[in-house]
């Protein structure tokens, strides 16, 4: 077979699913918006269940709507038989899916699904299969055809299903107000989690933070920025609130402009409310007003606007933070 035919056959594929993606999408309708209100409402969690592909769609539905604000576990059917039903609650949502709707094992479950009180959701290719009629919301598929020559081996179906859970994450991610800084809670790890490092992982608290009053002689100033080595010093008034900043460039322009430092203080060489930090923000959103205002560091201030901490570009470099 040459390589443009494999290129083809490869092309169709794709081009199948994606259509048939698209028709999902127009096909949509208040099934689905029962389904996302159902779950909203839920006070439990959402089990997924499925066997064979339906169940690693169910596996990864699960994942996504965990790590999007909406608990979830994914349940074997055939373990949930031998034992594990236990982790269903009268107050959880089971999230069944089956492209046939007729499933052995996920139509075994549905007296002790019952029984127990959960709700059902199904996502099937059949309207008048077992589970459908056995679900308080059922979600058709639609899908006429597999991208399988032979119409056999589940490929659509199982693309679309996996679509139709994104949708329903991401719905629920919107209606809940899932923000970053939740993402970052349930993303610690790996390249996602430094990108969603928060400020507080990061700074330089307590006596590494470079303060002076605003009435300071600058000698005190200069000894001041040069033991804490950030290159800046926070300045502060009387009650203890950030009035300005003094950095190695503010020395440089004051000297430049023939001013004494023998004989000023801080706040005659300060630059005026300067950018600042907070501790809950994340990392890479104050990397970006560094590069933004084209500045090095940070005062962290909490709400009355008192210096906590200081983060220098360097410090969130390290830490491999992007965004």
């Amino acid at each position: 077979m040459k390589s443009e035919e494999i290129l083809q056959k490869a092309r169709r594929v794709i081009e199948e699913e994606a259509r048939e993606i698209l028709r999902l999408s127009e096909r949509l309708e208040d099934s689905f918006v029962r389904a996302v209100e159902l779950i909203l409402s839920c006070e439990g969690k959402v089990i997924t269940t499925g066997v064979g592909k339906s169940g690693h769609i169910a596996q990864k539905i699960a994942s996504t709507l965990s790590s999007t604000g909406t608990p979830a576990h994914f349940l074997h059917p055939s373990e949930a038989l031998h034992g594990d039903l236990g982790v269903i609650e009268g107050k959880d949502v089971v999230l069944a899916l089956s492209n046939s709707g007729e499933s052995e094992e996920v139509v075994a479950l549905l007296p002790y699904i019952k029984l127990i009180g959960a709700k059902l959701i199904s996502i099937t290719n059949n309207p008048n299969s077992t589970l459908a009629k056995h679900s308080e919301v059922h979600i058709l598929l639609g899908v006429k055809k597999e991208a399988c020559p032979m119409n056999l081996a589940p490929t659509t179906s199982s693309t679309t299903a996996l679509v139709l859970g994104d949708a329903l994450a991401m719905v629920l991610l919107e209606l809940r107000g899932f923000t970053e800084k939740d993402f970052a809670l349930r993303h610690p790890a790996g390249a996602l989690g430094r990108k969603l490092k928060l400020v507080k992982e990061l700074c330089h608290t307590g006596d590494e933070v470079p303060i002076v009053k605003e009435t300071d002689p600058m000698g005190k100033v200069i000894v001041e920025m040069t033991s804490k080595g950030f290159g800046a010093v926070a300045v502060v008034k009387e009650d203890g609130t950030l009035c300005g900043i003094i950095t190695d460039g503010d020395l440089r322009r004051f000297i430049n402009r023939k001013g004494d430092l023998n004989d000023s203080v801080a706040m005659d060489v300060m630059t005026k409310n300067p950018k600042t930090a907070k501790m809950e923000e994340l990392a890479a959103e104050a990397l970006r007003r560094m590069e933004d205002y084209k500045i090095t560091v940070l005062i962290v201030v909490d709400d009355d606007r008192k210096p906590i901490g200081i983060i220098h570009m360097h410090d969130i470099l390290r830490a491999g933070v992007i965004y």
